[in-house]
Formats: structure tokens, sequence, C-alpha cells
């Protein structure tokens, strides 16, 4: 029963550290630099790694800024591979974005690669960029 249990130690250990290996995959940064704002609220972003994720709403990882100025940044790290953004100004700050009865935003909104929306959001296609190390930037305009 020991040599068992020794066995179960061992194999553990080297899962915790192909985990930890795998943890410490090359990653990169990516920043994103938000203009044109009303210095209140914060930007509120999703990020997303598929087609899929993107229109299903399914993030990967979110990201916020506090809008103390007409800019406002935020740096996350991720893997290096392709991304959307999805992104609303939270003038204010209740964490939803605000929309009238008819389901139309009433904060400002934007996609990344400043890609337009008609009747809804951006595609994937429009949207979608490369994150490459060691530093990807994108620039919205809201």
């Amino acid at each position: 029963m020991f040599k068992s249990q020794l066995i179960n130690v061992v194999f553990a250990a080297a899962l915790l550290g192909l985990t930890a290996t795998a943890a410490h995959a090359e990653t990169a940064s990516l920043t994103v630099v938000c203009d044109n704002l009303k210095p209140q609220g914060k930007v509120m972003i999703a990020i997303y790694d598929s087609q899929a994720g993107y229109d299903g709403d399914k993030a990967v990882s979110y990201a916020m800024a506090d809008v103390t100025s007409s800019q406002a940044k935020v740096t996350v790290e991720l893997a290096p591979g392709e991304y959307g953004l999805k992104m609303f100004h939270d003038i204010d700050g209740d964490g939803r974005m605000g929309m009238n009865p008819f389901g139309m935003p009433t904060e400002p909104f934007a996609f990344s690669n400043n890609a337009k929306g008609n009747m809804g959001p951006a595609t994937w296609d429009a949207a979608r960029f490369t994150v490459t190390a060691p530093e990807t930037t994108q620039n919205i305009a809201f």
C-alpha cells in the first residue's frame, strides 16, 4: 500500500510540475488605450479568443480602467494569439451597459480595431487582431 501511495505522490508532483510549467508559457502584454472619453466612470472590457466566444459572449478575460481624463489605459497579460474586444464606457458606474427601452445602448461602446457594428456588435472578422510578444497595443476611439 505504501508503494501505491508513493507512486500517487510522485505522479501528483509531476502533474503539478507540468501545470506550473504550462502556467509559465509565453505571455504577451496587451495594452488598450481608449480616447475621447468623458472623465468619469470606468471603461469595461471583455476579451475573447475565438469567434465562438465572441459571438456567444463568453469572454476569456475582463479588464477595467478608471476614467479620470479623456484617455484611459489598461494592460493585461495574455497568451499570444487572436483576440477580439468588446467594451463600453460605464459613465454612471453601475457596472452594466445602459440601454433604452428598445435595447439600444445609451452609454458609449467600442470594439477592437475600431470596428463598427451594423444593428449589433462588430463582427469577429472586423474586430479580431493578433497579440504577439512582448507587447501589442490597441488604440480605441470612443
